[in-house]
């Protein structure tokens, strides 16, 4: 019997879990809350551990038609613009069998959802699932779509509706995500827009005392995609106003916020950032690491991408964390296709929670080591000027294969 799947999501984690299970052969339906599908302007990194599934799922072709393959990735002191050291991404074909992009995240959904309605998944917007409910022999779904109220069966729930997720609440009903303490400003430029000196086709880590900035080229090369992160608290914003990635400050108020976490950094930096115009601010929640399986799964329904494991964004995994749930769950569903479904949802919680809570742990760690201050500041730059490479290169996680 073919199993019908729900999915309440239709970001990149709901997408590729779609395509994902409709290649393992379940029926699957996207259900979508917002009018139609659309993607803020902010870019993605996917490492090899990304891009090895991409390929698997046929879509190096696509990939390579709107994604860019960066060269290199740089460390450089925000402070002085020394560059402390490079990692070849060059070569990460070579080194993990396939390669590292830099990509526009509309981009990367646009390439998901055409993928997965090639393989039937059927995507329905303006449908904001509400409620879900563990039968027996089924998972029944409550959701509002142009006016109606609906109630739907199916033999799973894939439940990726973000960090702000409604649905884990019902499910684990562990509280809302913690506020980070951290604010990421994320531009778009054109690059024939910038000085010549300011174009670059390779990706950038500028790391100074509280602050990072981190540039990289999207949709071919064409724009640069800039992101500063900075500490700091937002006075007087309402908790919905935190579940936006587009928080809005006055221009002149976004430039103030900048000057002041990039106080003392160099000329280059500050030319860059001077040359974005307009900013996205997007203050970061998130969730501890991961403690166990039954945070991915509850019965028939799974959590996956933001809704289980929100990642910080200082090691450029959380779409990839994403793609990655998406990918075991559908090798499960294969391998363990003479098991009952919560069966198979169980067995991909085993496989993928110990993963992504190294995967957030780990990130939060980057945080605390590109905006170090005093002697760790120190003993950061002179590792990577003495090590390099060798310090930048993370074979632990790229060379990570789902199913092994």
């Amino acid at each position: 019997m073919t199993e019908k799947v729900l999915i309440a999501g239709g970001g990149i984690g709901g997408l590729a879990s779609g395509l994902s299970l409709a290649r393992a052969g379940a029926v699957v339906r996207v259900l979508e809350r917002a009018p139609a599908l659309t993607e803020v302007g902010a870019g993605v990194q996917l490492g090899p551990n990304v891009t090895r599934i991409l390929s698997a799922w046929g879509l190096s072709s696509a990939l390579e038609s709107v994604a860019v393959f960066p060269a290199n990735l740089h460390a450089r002191s925000a402070l002085s613009g020394e560059l402390l050291a490079t990692l070849s991404l060059r070569d990460m074909s070579a080194r993990y069998g396939a390669p590292y992009a830099t990509i526009h995240r509309a981009d990367l959904q646009t390439l998901l959802l055409q993928a997965a309605e090639v393989q039937g998944v059927v995507v329905r917007c303006d449908a904001h699932v509400q409620d879900v409910q563990n039968l027996e022999n089924a998972v029944a779904v409550a959701l509002a779509h142009q006016g109606s109220e609906l109630t739907e069966r199916a033999d799973a729930l894939v439940v990726a509706d973000g960090v702000w997720s409604v649905l884990r609440q019902q499910l684990l009903g562990d509280g809302a995500p913690r506020m980070t303490g951290h604010l990421a400003y994320r531009a778009l430029v054109a690059q024939s827009d910038l000085p010549v000196h300011l174009r670059t086709q390779d990706v950038t880590v500028w790391m100074g005392p509280r602050v990072h900035v981190v540039q990289y080229p999207v949709r071919g090369g064409e724009w640069l995609n800039v992101v500063c992160l900075t500490e700091g608290q937002l006075e007087g914003v309402a908790l919905q106003e935190l579940q936006g990635w587009n928080l809005r400050k006055t221009a002149a108020a976004t430039r103030a916020d900048l000057q002041a976490a990039l106080t003392g950094a160099c000329p280059t930096l500050h030319a860059l950032v001077d040359a974005c115009g307009e900013w996205r601010l997007w203050p970061l929640c998130d969730r501890v690491p991961m403690r166990g399986a039954h945070e991915h799964v509850q019965g028939r329904a799974v959590l996956l991408g933001d809704a289980a494991h929100p990642m910080r964004p200082y090691l450029a995994q959380g779409a990839g964390m994403a793609i990655e749930d998406a990918a075991e769950l559908g090798h499960q569903w294969t391998a363990q296709a003479g098991r009952d479904v919560p069966m198979r949802l169980n067995a991909f919680a085993q496989a993928r929670w110990q993963r992504n809570a190294q995967v957030q742990a780990r990130a939060i760690r980057n945080g605390d080591v590109f905006h170090a201050t005093g002697p760790v500041q120190w003993a950061r730059d002179a590792g990577l000027r003495m090590l390099g490479a060798r310090l930048m290169d993370l074979p632990w996680l790229y060379g990570h294969r789902h199913g092994a």
